[in-house]
C-alpha cells in the first residue's frame, strides 16, 4: 500500500486522534507479532483505514492495552486489538511481500529480494488462510505487468485493477455489506493508484516508465487540475458507497479520512510544485529541471 488513505490531523478531534493512533499502533503491534520485524516495517496508513472501517461496521469489540514503544519512548501509549487488526497484518504482509518480488523482477533491487525472502515463509501462511485475497493480489500484479507492457495510456485500466484487488480485501466475508465494501475498496483502490501515478510522474519520465499521465503532460503542474478532477469523481463515489453503511460509533474519524485525509499529499505535492516553481521562476529559469 502507499499510505494516502490517511487522517486530516488538524480537524480531528483529541478523542479521534487518539483511537487513529491507538489503532495505528495496534496494526503495528499486530504486524510484529505475526510477522516479525520484517512485517512491522511494511506498516501503512492505508491498511490502518481498513481495519477502523470494519471494526465500526461490524462493531467488533477491541481490547484496549498500554504499552512502552522504542519508537515512541516518552512513555506508553494506547493500542487497541481485536481480530481485523490481525486481518489488517495479513493483508500489510501479503501485499508488501508481493510488491517486493514486483521489485525484484522489474528492477533487480537486491533489498527487495533479500526482504521477499525474509517474509516468504509469512505470506505463504497468509495465501493459504485467506486464498480468495491472495489470488487477488496475484491477479493485479499480472495485469499491471500486462498494462504496463502495452503501454496502454488510459489511467482507467490501472486504476481499475487496483480497484478490483482492494475490494477483494476489504471484504473478509461474504454477508449483506460485501457488494458496497467492494465498492468502496474499488474506488478507494483506483484514487491510490492515480495518487502514485501522480506523484511519480516526473521521476517515471526521467527514467522511461509507465506512467498513463504522460498522454497528458510532462509535469505534475501540468496535469494537476486534470488529476484532481478525476480523483474528485472516484471519490465521490467512494463516499457515496460508504454513507450506504450502518455505522454509528467512529463515523466522525472514517469521514475526516474519506472527505479531507484523503487530500493530504495531493495537497502537500500541489504546494510543493508551486513552492518550486516560483523559486525557479524568481531565478529566471523556465520551470524546467536541469
Amino acid at each position: 500500500m502507499f499510505g494516502y488513505i490517511t487522517v486530516a490531523r488538524p480537524e480531528l478531534k483529541i478523542r479521534d486522534d487518539e483511537t487513529y493512533r491507538a489503532f495505528y499502533c495496534g496494526l503495528c503491534r499486530a504486524l510484529k507479532k505475526r510477522h516479525g520485524l520484517s512485517g512491522q516495517s511494511t506498516l501503512s496508513y492505508d491498511m490502518t483505514f481498513v481495519v477502523l472501517l470494519l471494526t465500526a461496521l461490524y462493531e467488533l469489540p477491541t481490547e484496549t492495552d498500554s504499552i512502552w514503544c522504542p519508537v515512541h519512548p516518552k512513555g506508553r501509549h494506547a493500542i487497541v486489538r481485536n481480530r481485523f487488526l490481525d486481518y489488517g497484518a495479513d493483508m500489510n504482509l501479503l501485499l508488501a511481500y508481493y510488491n517486493l518480488l514486483d521489485d525484484w523482477a522489474d528492477d533487480k533491487k537486491l533489498s527487495a529480494k533479500a526482504l521477499s525472502g525474509l517474509m516468504k515463509k509469512h505470506a505463504e501462511r497468509v495465501e493459504h488462510e485467506y486464498p480468495r485475497q491472495g489470488k487477488a493480489v496475484r491477479d493485479y500484479l499480472a495485469r499491471i505487468a500486462e498494462i504496463e507492457k502495452s503501454g496502454d495510456p488510459d489511467p482507467d485500466a490501472p486504476a481499475g485493477a487496483t480497484g478490483v484487488m482492494l475490494g477483494e480485501l476489504l471484504v473478509t466475508e461474504e454477508d449483506v455489506w460485501s457488494p458496497t465494501l467492494r465498492q468502496i475498496g474499488f474506488y478507494l483502490g483506483k484514487f491510490i493508484y492515480l495518487m502514485d501515478a501522480y506523484e511519480d510522474l516526473e521521476d517515471d519520465i526521467r527514467s522511461g516508465s509507465y506512467n498513463p499521465f504522460t498522454v497528458w503532460g510532462n509535469t505534475r503542474m501540468a496535469v494537476a487540475d486534470r488529476v484532481q478532477e478525476a480523483l474528485t469523481q472516484v471519490l465521490s463515489e467512494a463516499t457515496l458507497a460508504f454513507e450506504r453503511l450502518p455505522i454509528v460509533q467512529g463515523e466522525d474519524l472514517l469521514r475526516n479520512i474519506l472527505y479531507a485525509g484523503v487530500w493530504t499529499r495531493f495537497d502537500e505535492i500541489s504546494q510543493k510544485d508551486k513552492e518550486k516553481a516560483a523559486a525557479q521562476a524568481e531565478k529566471g529559469g523556465d520551470g524546467h529541471d536541469v
